[in-house]
């Protein structure tokens, strides 16, 4: 989402943004999408948001959006847009479910690395560190249903491995 900074938004004066190159259309000094889609890769990116959501309403929205948060919302609008046309089901929210997977996995490994630890040291202690006698221990390990994972909100195991496939990653 490079800003052109010329008034026609293309790389050189009177060359369309990318928006309008994709629309076969001159580019005005006041066009929405000039300043985030430059002239060189913009029409692929805004080939995405015209399929997914159309050029009218991906300006109406842009209009919408306070002139300092555009940079941001168009480059969210093509996110959204590129991953709904990966995933047309669940779009962003596939690889989300995925990344909420990989946390609560860390979240596991960690709690078990944790124990170790407290293993490691009530072994190292010698015959005084059993596991009645320290609160430490008692505590650990932890059993997994235990922990709170957000995964239990996924609509298919299938769709959660999302991140798997697409970024090539992610591990389950």
């Amino acid at each position: 989402m490079a800003s052109s900074g010329t008034s026609g938004g293309g790389g050189s004066p009177g060359s369309p943004c990318g928006a309008c190159k994709f629309l076969r259309r001159k580019c005005s000094a006041e066009c929405v999408f000039a300043p985030h889609f430059c002239a060189e890769d913009g029409a692929s990116q805004f080939a995405a948001i015209h399929k997914v959501f159309g050029a009218s309403n991906a300006a109406k929205l842009l209009q919408q959006v306070a002139p300092a948060d555009r940079s941001e919302a168009a480059a969210t609008i093509t996110y959204e847009a590129q991953a709904r046309l990966r995933d047309p089901i669940y779009g962003c929210v596939a690889h989300i479910f995925a990344l909420q997977q990989q946390v609560a996995s860390l979240q596991m490994q960690v709690l078990q690395a944790k124990a170790q630890v407290v293993q490691t040291m009530a072994a190292a202690a010698g015959p005084q560190g059993t596991t009645g006698s320290s609160p430490l221990l008692q505590r650990w390990p932890l059993e997994p249903e235990s922990l709170s994972t957000q995964s239990s909100g996924c609509y298919s195991d299938m769709y959660c491995g999302f991140g798997d496939q697409e970024e090539g990653s992610y591990t389950r």
